[in-house]
């Protein structure tokens, strides 16, 4: 179960995330309380361990500089949340590796989610970082050859839930895990990776289903 923790704004909240078995963790550059500048992140990125996949949020940004900030900050991957269409998405999975295509939860465009130019495909509240649960039912609507990662009010409590009733490829929190906006809750950190962790279903992995190797890709 790759476990992404975002809305990272601090050090010492993303050490921490990667010290509990964190896959990934994330930065906002789009407009938001957890918005952090690039030079931030890249003192907070180049500490982490290279397995690490450190992922930049945008919504609605141009390509030419989400691929500019993703390179000055350091971060690895690019999610993008807003109205990015199919050819602007594939403009950046043409120069960042790895790209989250994020959805709204009432997004039309669900359906085609696999005509972005990337297999990673996010399912959120509707509106997008809201941190309010939806209709998990909705997800269905996604194809079958991406690699689902379910976010939108997950929290330490329910998460597990979420994992066994809709078997995401991975799962995605920010203020289910927080303090205060910005501010990570180190218990709640922990039980979030725990409790995903456990509910992760252990099916056998083909050659094509292994985990992306982060730090050698």
């Amino acid at each position: 179960m790759f476990v992404k923790i975002c809305g990272i704004t601090n050090e010492d909240d993303a050490l921490f995330a990667v010290a509990m078995g964190a896959d990934a963790v994330g930065f906002i550059f789009a407009p938001s309380q957890r918005q952090v500048a690039p030079q931030v992140v890249y003192d907070i990125t180049r500490r982490l361990p290279p397995e690490v996949l450190t992922v930049g949020v945008f919504k609605d940004e141009h390509p030419s500089r989400v691929v500019e900030i993703a390179n000055k900050s350091g971060v690895k991957a690019v999610q993008l949340h807003g109205r990015e269409t199919i050819e602007q998405t594939r403009e950046i999975a043409h120069n960042v590796r790895y790209v989250i295509k994020a959805f709204g939860a009432d997004s039309p465009h669900l359906a085609k989610a696999d005509q972005y130019g990337t297999d990673l495909v996010m399912v959120d509240s509707p509106g997008g970082g809201t941190g309010k649960l939806f209709d998990w039912n909705v997800v269905s609507d996604v194809p079958d050859s991406v690699r689902l990662i379910l976010a939108g009010g997950l929290d330490p409590d329910n998460v597990a839930s979420a994992i066994q009733a809709v078997e995401p490829w991975g799962v995605d929190v920010a203020s289910g895990v927080e303090l205060s906006p910005g501010k990570k809750d180190p218990s709640k950190v922990r039980r979030f990776i725990a409790n995903a962790r456990a509910a992760a279903p252990t099916p056998y992995l083909g050659p094509d289903d292994l985990p992306y190797d982060w730090a050698d890709e």
